[in-house]
């Protein structure tokens, strides 16, 4: 289970403080089993400061506490507090990545719901960028003819496979699996079984898609088809 560590403290000295802990990191690189390190200043106490630090378990938190670097970080850290730093341990029950979802399920919707159900999770504003098109895509107009083009020469799924999300971006790898049933670029219908593996790369705003970059192996698509060869 997840475990997150919240510092709270007060000091007047947080430009010393944010060295300590770059100090603290550069130390401990191989060892530290922390993951994820967040610090947030009160908007209403400029003095007062949250440290959110996130671990895979409580033991591994416990092997972080535990290291000489981060026992000496931080008596140095207290004398630069007004006082005392306060420690809550939170056992994680829910962390959800709320892009992830929306993600996932416009993957786990292509190729089983329409076009027109598909293109309501993006942007009006929306641009695909996919390295076969001469220019970006623009619009839930384009990327519904673009889609409608797919659907027409697969049936098709993907799997998502692994998932990364950093700020309002999201990563999925994924694997697309297809029948092909009609023409695609010129090819006709092969009754062909043929599969990808890719990435796309997609920007949120407002819990909407707004842009996606993606990554395939078209060449090997087309192998698949018969149209290249050794």
């Amino acid at each position: 289970m997840t475990f997150v560590q919240l510092i709270d403290c007060r000091t007047d000295r947080f430009d010393e403080m944010n060295r300590l802990m770059d100090k603290w990191v550069e130390q401990t690189k191989g060892k530290r089993t922390a993951t994820h390190d967040v610090i947030g200043r009160d908007r209403s106490d400029g003095s007062h400061f949250v440290e959110i630090v996130e671990f895979p378990s409580y033991d591994e938190a416990m092997r972080n506490s535990h290291l000489p670097e981060t026992g000496r970080i931080y008596e140095e850290m207290v004398a630069l507090c007004d006082g005392p730093p306060v420690f809550t341990d939170l056992d994680v029950v829910r962390d959800e990545q709320l892009n992830v979802l929306v993600a996932r399920a416009f993957f786990t919707a292509m190729g089983r719901t329409p076009p027109d159900r598909i293109v309501d999770q993006l942007t009006d504003d929306y641009v695909d960028h996919d390295p076969s098109y001469p220019r970006p895509v623009q619009g839930r107009d384009g990327i519904r003819a673009v889609l409608e083009g797919w659907y027409g020469a697969f049936d098709f799924s993907f799997r998502v496979d692994d998932q990364m999300a950093e700020d309002d971006r999201v990563c999925s790898r994924w694997t697309w699996t297809a029948h092909h049933k009609g023409e695609f670029l010129g090819i006709p219908a092969t009754g062909q079984d043929v599969s990808m593996q890719g990435m796309t790369w997609q920007r949120f705003r407002g819990g909407r898609i707004c842009e996606s970059h993606w990554m395939y192996d078209r060449a090997g698509l087309m192998e698949q088809l018969g149209v290249l060869g050794d």
